[in-house]
């Protein structure tokens, strides 16, 4: 599932063209593009896709969230799903997908440990000295509300199944508005969603 939306993507595109142009013009632009593809990496491959493809919108409806199956997984899983509900639970659904943007942006960063239960609990062996507070604040953790982690568990699910991470421009940081920590004035400020800003630290130049 995990290019499912890039996928998804071409197919609708496949599908508005065939409704606009002659019979057999489609079929020959995709199989011309197909054999220009074949001699890419699978790297490159996937990068052009998750580029091009923008996340739909109904991805950030709770009705449409309601709808898909209970999610499951690994400890992986287990760990985005758990992080999202302590640090976002309380925020938009838009929110809740920039959060888990974050964590996978971490992973996929050399600045931080590469598997999301090690990016997650970076820091924990120290009290107020980890990268998600929940996890170091010295109390115990307790999922009390059940609709809402369930509904997290698929936005987890579907992240970590290669959903495009579109809203928080390649962020590895972020806090909420009610605090202006000293670390930010370092970083670049990429999105605000809710009561979190987003930061990265490269600058990303606006494309034209």
């Amino acid at each position: 599932m995990r290019l499912y939306f890039a996928v998804f993507g071409i197919a609708m595109m496949a599908c508005m063209a065939k409704a606009e142009a002659p019979s057999g013009v489609v079929e020959k632009m995709l199989a011309l593009e197909a054999e220009a593809v074949s001699g890419l990496s699978k790297s490159r491959v996937k990068a052009l896709l998750m580029s091009a493809v923008t996340a739909p919108a109904f991805l950030q409806s709770k009705a449409w969230l309601a709808q898909q199956p209970v999610a499951t997984g690994d400890k992986h899983w287990a760990c985005l799903a758990e992080a999202i509900y302590f640090e976002a639970r309380g925020e938009s659904i838009k929110g809740q997908f920039a959060v888990a943007e974050v964590i996978l942006n971490r992973v996929d960063s050399r600045s931080f440990p590469d598997t999301v239960c090690g990016v997650i609990t970076q820091g924990g062996e120290k009290r107020h000295a980890c990268q998600f507070s929940y996890n170091c604040d010295g109390r115990e953790e307790y999922i009390e509300e059940a609709d809402a982690y369930e509904r997290i568990g698929k936005i987890a699910r579907l992240m970590l199944d290669g959903a495009p991470r579109t809203i928080t421009g390649g962020a590895t940081y972020y806090h909420t508005r009610s605090v202006n920590p000293r670390w930010a004035r370092h970083f670049f400020k990429t999105a605000s969603v809710g009561s979190h800003y987003f930061y990265s630290s490269k600058m990303r130049l606006t494309e034209k």
